[in-house]
């Protein structure tokens, strides 16, 4: 078993350490769920601002809780609805500083702030997201965005070896 040990003190250059550790970590499990489940984990461990980290699963054109690490969530999200919809939706990250201020925004954590939803696709197409909260306003720059795009696109790699039985 993997341990992650993330030590530096910049968000991009705690993102460049944990990078190779998930990549060893989900090495060899083609397990979709599992690896879900270690990456949230592994998030919410190297960056003490998340109070959330998690997946949803598109199934029959909704939103539906995957592995997460935080309180309890939102079980079923519309696509379109909220953050993580419009992200499915939209198949684009989508960064809000404020969500008070982002129309429709589905409260399951009232405590959340600020919040990241990176869409998880495969050939085009949105299969779930990776969502982000934190309880401090503006948390969230483009470097996370960057970086949360590299660790979906590992994910959308599992999602595509699971679908090929590889």
């Amino acid at each position: 078993m993997e341990t992650i040990a993330v030590l530096a003190e910049g968000k991009k250059e705690r993102y460049e350490e944990l990078l190779p550790q998930l990549a060893a970590l989900v090495a060899g499990e083609d397990d979709l769920v599992a690896d879900m489940a270690n990456v949230s984990a592994a998030l919410k461990s190297a960056f003490l601002q998340y109070s959330w980290v998690g997946f949803y699963r598109i199934e029959e054109g909704e939103l539906i809780l995957g592995p997460f690490q935080g309180k309890v969530a939102c079980v079923r999200i519309a696509v379109g609805k909220g953050v993580c919809g419009k992200a499915a939706k939209e198949r684009r990250t989508i960064i809000v500083p404020d969500v008070d201020a982002f129309p429709g925004h589905i409260a399951c954590d009232p405590g959340s702030r600020s919040e990241i939803v990176v869409p998880l696709k495969y050939g085009g197409d949105c299969f779930g997201v990776l969502d982000v909260d934190s309880a401090e306003l503006n948390s969230f720059d483009e470097i996370d965005g960057m970086y949360l795009e590299k660790i979906a696109e590992m994910i959308a790699r599992i999602f595509h070896q699971s679908l090929s039985g590889k």
